[in-house]
């Protein structure tokens, strides 16, 4: 048999990977995720989601409880069942000066808190934002189903103060907009010192980072979101504190994603699958890396690599099973 590592772990994206056609999970994906789970592998769910506004989605593939949801692009990871695992904020300072930097694109800009609630639902106030009109022009059905949610505050500056004031600060911040606009915010942005693109790479934990930046991007839409985040901060790190806490290597690690966004989970997986539809520039780079492209997410491709990953470990327990009997 290879002497490659199986996983043990499968941390799997949600919109453009997990979701499928009417942004639900197919049949198939929820049985795949089942057998994982009955296979004893850790299935986690990483996504660029806040945990209360995953689980809308996830409520329905009968999880269990404890099991891990890394939300917020990394700054957040809960249980299924809503307890913190770990969470890492924005400091008031950055996250001033971040609406000071961002005069341009405020028009667009999204703050969030983690106020997750016991039952996982959020209060409003966890998302706030100071003008509305830009934002429901480029992300209008997230608006509309995120309004219990929302608090306006003119200046935004004034709801960073009275939730510093309480004992609260923000996860992250986003901006959206066009891809070429996005483009530009995340250039202005990195011309700080301070500001890295999130990853797992060595810079984002010097001493001097404030702010790693993670990108989503939707051609067909013209869309990006762009992810301010805490220094350090990404899909990969917080995975790779969870597994450590399991004692799971990184080479034991799936990681299945479709966007810029999941680069950093992809990177330091021992088995990364990009999926079919993902952008043709980051395919180029994961064809360029040797990773595995898999399915489009309409052909339920996340079942494609589950399937794959169980039929290699049933050949290996058949492997060592005819090795302790001596019939080999």
């Amino acid at each position: 048999m290879s002497e490659q590592k199986l996983p043990r772990m499968i941390a799997i994206d949600v919109d453009g990977t997990l979701l499928g056609a009417e942004g639900k999970v197919s049949a198939r994906n929820k049985a795949a995720l089942q057998a994982a789970n009955e296979a004893g592998i850790h299935v986690v769910i990483a996504t660029g989601r806040r945990h209360s506004y995953a689980m809308k989605v996830l409520r329905s593939l009968n999880l269990h409880g404890e099991q891990a949801l890394v939300s917020s692009n990394g700054a957040v990871t809960r249980t299924v069942g809503a307890r913190l695992i770990d969470r890492t904020f924005l400091t008031l300072p950055t996250s001033l000066w971040l609406c000071e930097h961002l005069a341009e694109f405020r028009n667009a800009l999204v703050v969030t808190f983690d106020m997750v609630q016991p039952d996982g639902e959020d209060a409003r106030g966890s998302l706030v934002v100071e003008e509305l009109a830009d934002l429901h022009g480029s992300i209008g059905k997230w608006m509309e189903a995120n309004s219990p949610y929302i608090e306006q505050s003119v200046p935004i500056e004034d709801a960073l103060l009275r939730a510093n004031a309480a004992g609260n600060a923000p996860i992250q911040m986003m901006v959206c907009g066009t891809i070429e606009r996005m483009r530009r915010a995340e250039a202005r942005l990195l011309e700080h010192p301070g500001v890295f693109s999130a990853g797992v790479s060595a810079p984002e934990l010097l001493e001097d980072a404030e702010v790693a930046l993670s990108r989503t991007e939707y051609p067909e839409r013209d869309l990006s979101l762009l992810d301010i985040l805490p220094a350090g901060c990404s899909k990969g790190v917080a995975l790779l504190r969870l597994a450590a806490s399991l004692g799971i290597e990184a080479n034991e690690m799936m990681a299945i994603g479709d966007n810029w966004n999941d680069l950093s989970m992809l990177e330091i997986a021992g088995w990364p699958v990009l999926m079919g539809n993902a952008p043709e520039d980051l395919k180029e780079m994961a064809r360029a890396r040797g990773w595995t492209i898999g399915a489009h997410h309409l052909e339920d491709g996340v079942a494609d690599a589950i399937d794959e990953v169980l039929s290699l470990q049933r050949a290996e327990d058949e492997y060592d099973a005819r090795a302790l009997s001596g019939s080999l």
